[in-house]
């Protein structure tokens, strides 16, 4: 979240604890919604300072807080916008993470978003390890959707899985294949029966 208000409210960051706990708990734009009691919001902005993941800004009379999480995990400024992202908003597709990041990162394709969840889900383990994984794709979905483990890791064995493998090959595509086989066969047939008419005109007998 405070990733999030650090591109969308400028004038307002780093944020003070009441505005740490009203965005976190934000009705829309986010997945899960929570429901986080000021006393939580503080747990939880301490446990992130003594991972150096936030800071506490000094100068005002009321304590402020600001992520550091690009410094602390050695992150790009697309990868930190990526994350924040997915624990918003949940699993999505790259095609989604794109138009959901507009405000914190503006991508210029779909192919830039997938590189760099690509170098996120190689991440070495000297580095910390992966930072998030592309799940199988739900029954009737036409995507695979990625999430981030920043949580720990995911049972994917527990997620639906979509009946079609890899290799299917949907209906419309398997009737283009089948018209282009009907006329390779034409073809092949239109060919043989040359062949056969030069060798009857030739005398010479096939073997």
């Amino acid at each position: 979240m405070l990733i999030e208000k650090a591109h969308t409210v400028p004038d307002s960051y780093p944020l003070s604890l009441n505005s740490l706990v009203s965005g976190c708990n934000q009705k829309t734009t986010r997945d899960p919604v929570m429901n986080a009691t000021e006393a939580e919001v503080q747990v939880a902005a301490d446990a992130l300072k003594a991972l150096h993941l936030v800071f506490e800004s000094s100068g005002s009379r009321v304590t402020r807080y600001e992520h550091n999480m690009a410094r602390a995990m050695a992150l790009p400024s697309q990868s930190v916008a990526v994350l924040a992202v997915l624990m918003l908003r949940g699993p999505q597709t790259s095609s989604e993470l794109r138009a959901n990041c507009d405000r914190l990162h503006r991508f210029a394709d779909v192919s830039s978003v997938e590189a760099f969840l690509d170098e996120l889900a190689a991440r070495a383990q000297e580095k910390g390890g992966p930072l998030v994984l592309k799940l199988p794709r739900a029954p009737g979905a036409r995507e695979a959707r990625w999430t981030h483990l920043l949580c720990g890791a995911v049972d994917v064995s527990a997620l639906p899985v979509a009946a079609q493998s890899d290799d299917f090959v949907a209906a419309s595509e398997l009737a283009s294949l089948k018209s282009q086989q009907l006329s390779m066969q034409r073809e092949l047939d239109e060919l043989r029966a040359l062949i056969d008419k030069l060798y009857s005109e030739l005398g010479v007998n096939k073997t």
